[in-house]
């Protein structure tokens, strides 16, 4: 009689394949389920490979999947959001806030499957962009909540993907994403914010303007830290053969930001910043400041 032979174990999903799934799932409120439950499982150990070196894997999508039912526009065409000072005016700003959240989840988890294989990232960074998609799927979906309880729905209004835009330039550099979208959109984002926030809150909106400056604001602030401190790695990994002595890593480091930053994102960084909550982040000023000059052109 002959002997059963057993079917292999079937491997375990790693976290690069699980974040494949959530950049190919078109809804973002399943997006946002799903980002949460990886986390879970993440941080629980029942997912606990990052990647497998000997295997090959689909690459991430040129664009993340999406249902249609947001009418896109080019940002310079999007009607403006007002000052919150009407219900409508409100509705625009947190619709807008949405949108971004929901992209943000996608940023997060894209980072994670094309950059942490093929830059052999250490599991902390795998860490650290797990707790900021988890924390954008729960941004989204209180946000998207909140627009529901004030008489409004996501997709009500037009909507403009100019943060995929900047994405999709730095999709073959880990340092450019890590400089345009995860130090400098979410800088720009921590200096916009206190002033979201008042304008919920001359309008009698207590209650969004209180979820955004105790929970958005907040984590926020981390969200830019992480962007430094890897930012910061892989410099320092890259100089590890050449000679850079330990006075000089720190103006090394904020150099080739600046490098960058004038590479792949188009124009001067806009003011006022918001100083201290870009301290908090380990992003003083010196990382900023002189990309809010335009450089000028020397005649060759």
């Amino acid at each position: 009689m002959e002997r059963e032979t057993a079917a292999p174990a079937e491997e375990e999903e790693t976290l690069v394949e699980v974040a494949l799934r959530v950049l190919n799932e078109p809804d973002p409120v399943e997006k946002a389920r799903l980002g949460e439950e990886t986390a879970r499982r993440w941080f629980d150990g029942s997912i606990s490979v990052a990647y497998r070196s000997d295997h090959h894997l689909p690459s991430p999508p040129v664009r993340p999947a999406r249902l249609s039912n947001i009418k896109l526009l080019a940002p310079n065409q999007m009607p403006k959001l007002g000052k919150g000072g009407s219900l409508q005016s409100r509705q625009a700003m947190v619709h807008s806030l949405v949108h971004t959240e929901s992209w943000a989840i996608d940023l997060s988890w894209d980072i994670i499957a094309r950059f942490g294989k093929t830059e052999s990232m250490p599991r902390e960074f795998f860490n650290d962009f797990v707790v900021v998609a988890q924390d954008e799927g729960r941004h989204f979906t209180l946000l998207k909540a909140r627009l529901e309880e004030m008489g409004s729905f996501y997709g009500a209004l037009p909507a403009h993907d100019g943060l995929w835009d900047s994405a999709t330039q730095t999709s073959a550099d880990l340092l450019a994403r890590l400089a345009v979208e995860h130090c400098v959109h979410e800088a720009r984002g921590l200096d916009v914010l206190p002033t979201t926030i008042s304008r919920f809150r001359n309008g009698g909106d207590e209650k969004t303007a209180n979820l955004l400056e105790t929970t958005v604001y907040p984590e926020e602030i981390t969200h830019c830290a992480a962007g430094i401190r890897w930012f910061r790695f892989l410099c320092l990994r890259s100089a590890e053969n050449l000679t850079v002595d330990d006075d000089d890593k720190d103006g090394f480091v904020i150099k080739k930001f600046h490098e960058v930053v004038r590479r792949y994102f188009r124009g001067p960084l806009k003011p006022p910043f918001n100083v201290e909550a870009r301290k908090n982040a380990g992003f003083g000023p010196e990382w900023y400041e002189p990309l809010a000059i335009k450089e000028a052109k020397i005649d060759s």
